[in-house]
């Protein structure tokens, strides 16, 4: 076991900064965790979306996929996304995309696809080149009125646009597709819910606010 040391560490002059390698280590370890949690592995509960999906959707409706909109390259959507705002492989972007547009990965899938999406037997989707997408008529309601300012924005990741924090989400998207993440040094798993089950707890909850889960 490495034995703490009391002693100060001595000042240098050569443009070198000398700290104690402990302290650093959970500082950073700390830094390093809490940016998966909140950058990467965990939905925000506020909109139910991990941030990839939540740049995919709004760079969706930047370009006018709304669920009325005719398909686009999956392609193109791919590139913008890594553009502007998910600068992490066009890999994780495509297969996040292919998930929200899976009725076996989302209850309530975010994205109408056309052509090869994968199958619940462990296909794979086609490349991004050959498929097509927009968002679904549940997409529309995780948007509307964001341009509303209903929620706050916050530069991306090179400070030449601006992406919301999170979406205005008319409908509780958490508990509809559930979800499953696993962050530094906490994990989380979700199940989905009916939509028709979740609107009568929710009116249950109005008319008495002090049920318990079991109610």
């Amino acid at each position: 076991m490495v034995k703490k040391s009391n002693e100060p560490i001595e000042a240098r002059t050569d443009g070198i900064i000398p700290i104690d390698v402990v302290t650093e280590m959970k500082d950073s370890y700390l830094a390093y965790a809490m940016s998966v949690i909140t950058a990467r592995a965990l939905p925000d509960v506020r909109d139910g979306l991990k941030p990839v999906h939540r740049r995919i959707l709004f760079a969706m409706n930047e370009m006018g996929l709304t669920s009325t909109a005719r398909f686009r390259k999956s392609s193109a959507v791919v590139g913008d996304v890594l553009g502007k705002y998910h600068p992490h492989g066009d890999v994780a972007v495509y297969d996040s995309m292919v998930g929200m547009a899976q009725e076996f990965s989302f209850r309530y899938p975010l994205i109408l696809g056309q052509g090869n999406f994968g199958s619940i037997d462990g296909d794979n989707a086609a490349a991004m080149r050959y498929t097509e997408a927009k968002m679904s008529k549940i997409a529309n309601e995780l948007l509307r009125d964001l341009e509303k300012e209903t929620v706050n924005f916050r530069p991306n990741y090179d400070q030449t646009r601006k992406e919301p924090i999170v979406l205005p989400s008319a409908v509780p998207s958490l508990l509809l597709n559930g979800t499953l993440g696993i962050a530094v040094g906490m994990a989380t798993n979700i199940p989905p819910h009916n939509l028709a089950e979740v609107v009568d707890a929710t009116l249950h909850l109005i008319e008495d606010g002090d049920s318990t889960t079991e109610e």
